[in-house]
Formats: structure tokens, C-alpha cells, sequence
């Protein structure tokens, strides 16, 4: 970093965004918009992923998009959501030139694979965590953050689970919230269907190659293997967006201020270093190959939108970028030290040992720690001891009275 900046420099962009940093603070966050076409140009018909029919609509009214209707006619669909964009962002920390600003933990399985971190779909709250050696010092993060709102533990861990949000909703039930969410969705769209008949080289029944199935669940079988035709009628077959399709993303400088340390500890370095990792994925290019059928491009013809917003609602554009991103996280990343790399084992023992336990037997477990008991004393305490509040007006012949 001292080959790119001066000393003098180095203190002025270390220093830049601490308005934004501290307590008193008024602004809310970083805004950042992107209007995206399919690769193939505007019109073309593009995938949007695919979910579960829900209970309470019937399987022919279901073709596995998430599109919201409205009164006036309008749509929106969902592209890309907030967890499958962090999920495609937060592997960027284990590349050059940005690996060195975040641990490098490698989980190693009995097997001989190797799990880093920053792939486990919940983060730090990830079974492939929370079963290994690292599991007691996760913990402790986890209770500092719920506990007294020290992040600084988890910071040294698994920076990107505060960058990104995570939930222990398997243990301490901690809750950090996203620091980075970023989404994409298409606004009008009209929804096309398609049907496919696979029909195989032979017919192998025919040929007296298998035997002739004897009721559908034999022919579903058969089908299944490839070995009879497979039709797959009226499924869906992707959407034309009339509107725009659009990256809505957001840094939240209110979730960074909710971040604290211990007694020792220094909140601005920690903020920091928070944000240098938020501005990466913020600003990070993508390629935007959402999966098969849905390749998008910026559009050309629209620039970005890079706001910052203030609590009264009034935004003013700011030109950071990406470069100066990096050389404000490197710096960030020097002063707050980033946490060892770790190469650490799953402990298939600890996941034996919970698996064996009951649902009543977890519950009691937790119920049982001394953090949750006094957790809960302290509330029954100030239960007992706060006067309930009238909230409501008095009813008609109660003895109210509208003077006062």
C-alpha cells in the first residue's frame, strides 16, 4: 500500500468516511442501481429461478416462478435474490487481490475435501462450522454480538458474516443483520410456457431388451431411466420483461453503526474495516450468468445510479470506486489486523453427540446455559418491576372523561 500512497495520503482516505462511521452520524446508507438487459438484447426471454409451489396454490396454477401481481396489472418477478447474490459475491474474498483482507478458514473433512468458509451457504451459523474445532470460539462470537453487541470476535472469524448477515438459528439464536443486500428483479413480464418429449435411439421394449412395465409406476421407472419416452408437457419456459430489469443495492451505513467492541477495543478501526469489505461487494463487477437461459449485461444505454442517502430522505451521487474501495480496505484491513488463517477439522463427533439428543433434550440444553438463565431472570425482573401502560382510551361508561 505505501508503493500506492503516501503516508499523507494514506491518513486522509483512512479517515474519509468516519462522518458516515460514527454514532451521531446521519446517513443511512449507500444506494446503488444497475439496469441490466439479457445478453441476447432487449426482448429476449430469460429464466428466472425456480422454487417450491407453495401449500395453498394447486399444481396447475404453480410454474415455479416468484412473481407478484398487482390490481393495476403490473408485475414483478424476481430474478435473483438477496441470499443467491450474496452467495455469488462473498466468494470474491478468496481470490487475489482480495483474499489477504479477510481469514482464510478451511474446514477439512474426514474424507480429505476441504470446505472454505466463505462457501458455507449460512456463514459463520453453518453446520460445517458449528461442528468443527472451531465451534466454542464461534460461539462466544455469537453471545459477544447478542449479549453486549461485540462484533469485534466475529470480525477476527468471519468478517463476511457480519458484511452479509448471518443467523445461529441452531444455537445462540444471534441475529446479525446484512450490512449488503443487493437483489434483482424484472418489472412487467409475461410469462411463456414450453413442452419437451424426450423420445429415446430404440425402443427397448420393443426389442425385448426390458420388460414391458405392468402398471405407470413401472413406466414412470422406465421413463426416468431413459429408456421410454418422457414427456414434459406445459412447464415453464422463462419471460420476455417489458419493463426493466434492475440491481437494486444497498450498504447500510445504519447496520455498520449498530456494530460495537469490547472494553479494549476500538470501534472506529472496527467500522473500517467493516466497511472497506462492504464497499467491495458492493461495487464489485459481475458477470451477471444468473444460471442456464439467463445471462444479463448492463444496459448500455442507462448509467449506474451510486447515491448516498440520508436519514431526511435527500441523496447526493458519490463517484467511489472500485480501486479506491481497495486501497481504503487495505488500509482498513492493516490498522483493525485481520484474523490467522485457520485450517481447522469438522468434528463428525459433535455432530454425532447433537444428533443423538431430543428436540425436548436441545431445548432443555439451551434453557439451561447461564447466559439464557440470566438472560431471562433479568427480563422477569423488569417485568415485575415496570407499571403497566394504559394505552387505550377509556370506554364509554367507565368513568372516563373527555375534559381531563
Amino acid at each position: 500500500m505505501s508503493n500506492l500512497l503516501n503516508k499523507y495520503d494514506e491518513c486522509n482516505l483512512l479517515n474519509k468516511y468516519d462522518e458516515w462511521l460514527n454514532d451521531n452520524s446521519d446517513v443511512a446508507a449507500l444506494v446503488l442501481r444497475q439496469r441490466l438487459i439479457p445478453v441476447e438484447g432487449r426482448g429476449s426471454v430469460i429464466f428466472p429461478p425456480t422454487y417450491a409451489k407453495p401449500e395453498r396454490v394447486k399444481e396447475e396454477d404453480w410454474l415455479g416462478y416468484n412473481i407478484d401481481y398487482f390490481p393495476d396489472g403490473t408485475n414483478v418477478c424476481l430474478i435473483d435474490s438477496v441470499g443467491s447474490q450474496a452467495n455469488r459475491i462473498e466468494p470474491i474474498f478468496k481470490k487475489e487481490p482480495y483474499k489477504n483482507l479477510v481469514p482464510q478458514i478451511i474446514i477439512k473433512v474426514k474424507d480429505g475435501r476441504e470446505v472454505n468458509l466463505l462457501d458455507a451457504g449460512h456463514r459463520a451459523a453453518d453446520a460445517i462450522v458449528r461442528f468443527s474445532e472451531l465451534a466454542d470460539k464461534l460461539k462466544d462470537a455469537f453471545e459477544a454480538w447478542r449479549d453486549n453487541g461485540n462484533a469485534e470476535p466475529l470480525a477476527k472469524i468471519a468478517p463476511t458474516s457480519i458484511v452479509f448477515g448471518s443467523w445461529d438459528s441452531r444455537d445462540t439464536q444471534a441475529k446479525i443483520p446484512r450490512v449488503v443486500s443487493s437483489v434483482i428483479r424484472a418489472f412487467n413480464v409475461k410469462v411463456l410456457h414450453r413442452s419437451a418429449q424426450y423420445i429415446p435411439p430404440i425402443d427397448y421394449v420393443a426389442e425385448g431388451l426390458v420388460d414391458p412395465p405392468e402398471n405407470k409406476s413401472a413406466q414412470d421407472r422406465l421413463s426416468e431411466l431413459g429408456l421410454s419416452h418422457a414427456p414434459a408437457p406445459w412447464t415453464h419456459g422463462g419471460v420476455i420483461v417489458e419493463g426493466e430489469i434492475r440491481r437494486d443495492a444497498t450498504l447500510s451505513l445504519v447496520a455498520i453503526r449498530t456494530l460495537g467492541v469490547g472494553q479494549d477495543g476500538d470501534v472506529l478501526k472496527l467500522r473500517r474495516y467493516i466497511f472497506g469489505l462492504a464497499l467491495i461487494a458492493l461495487l464489485m463487477p459481475q458477470d451477471f450468468n444468473l444460471r442456464a437461459g439467463c445471462q444479463l449485461v448492463l444496459d448500455p444505454e442507462r448509467s449506474l445510479e451510486f447515491d448516498c442517502v440520508r436519514l431526511n430522505g435527500s441523496r447526493k451521487g458519490v463517484g467511489i470506486t472500485l480501486e479506491e474501495a481497495l486501497n481504503f480496505a487495505t488500509l482498513a484491513a492493516e490498522e483493525f489486523k485481520v484474523g490467522e488463517n485457520k485450517d481447522i477439522k469438522f468434528e463428525g463427533k459433535r455432530a454425532k453427540e447433537e444428533l443423538s439428543k431430543s428436540k425436548k433434550e436441545r431445548k432443555a440444553a439451551q434453557r439451561s446455559r447461564p447466559e439464557t438463565v440470566a438472560r431471562d431472570t433479568l427480563n422477569k425482573e423488569q417485568e415485575a418491576t415496570t407499571l403497566p401502560l394504559e394505552t387505550e382510551a377509556p370506554k364509554e361508561g367507565s368513568g372516563g372523561s373527555d375534559n381531563g
